[in-house]
């Protein structure tokens, strides 16, 4: 089923509405869709290198708004669609032990979230549900959803075809990696400073 899924938004990149579609697909899978913008977002930017700023507005501008989106859905309606949604996900078990561990550094794991691989409507459903202060999410959000879109984007249009392999088969990793120095580094900052 995902891979059909998969096949069927990777066919929308070549649609005359593509930019469309990627707003859609940004929107929602900051709440409830289980594939990333970025399969539309690699294919645009190679396509047309001379809109790849314009494909990481369009995508990072949907991104968050289905962020706010998921946001409410753990504020207003966790138990009856948010928690399916992290038992589908296999992250309910995990959620509950670390809800304390989210209050305190939500606004970090939401920056981690938005750049890593961890899905990120899960991010933003826990963040409503632990109600993390609504402007420390948003502004949190447009940082890692927009850096992680233009990072993609900019490593197209540099590079183009070659390193859409590269991006595919490593940037989660990386960019995981990179996120957890960081964060790592600001916890040593604040318990050895």
């Amino acid at each position: 089923m995902l891979r059909r899924l998969y096949d069927w938004t990777m066919g929308l990149a070549a649609h005359r509405h593509a930019t469309v579609w990627l707003a859609v697909i940004a929107f929602v899978e900051s709440s409830v869709f289980p594939i990333p913008p970025d399969i539309l977002i690699i294919p645009m930017v190679l396509a047309a290198p001379t809109r790849a700023w314009r494909v990481v507005a369009v995508a990072s501008i949907a991104s968050v708004l289905g962020g706010l989106a998921g946001y409410a859905i753990g504020f207003f309606l966790f138990e009856t669609i948010g928690r399916p949604i992290f038992e589908f996900y296999g992250y309910f078990d995990k959620f509950a032990r670390f809800q304390d561990w989210y209050r305190e550094w939500g606004g970090w794991i939401v920056f981690a979230g938005g750049f890593s691989p961890i899905p990120y409507k899960v991010i933003t459903i826990a963040s409503g549900s632990v109600q993390l202060d609504l402007l420390t999410f948003t502004v949190v959000s447009i940082i890692s959803r927009a850096g992680r879109f233009l990072i993609v984007a900019a490593l197209l249009w540099k590079f183009g075809a070659p390193i859409r392999t590269f991006i595919e088969k490593w940037l989660g990793p990386l960019t995981f990696l990179f996120v957890v120095l960081l964060v790592l580094g600001f916890v040593v900052l604040k318990y050895l400073a």
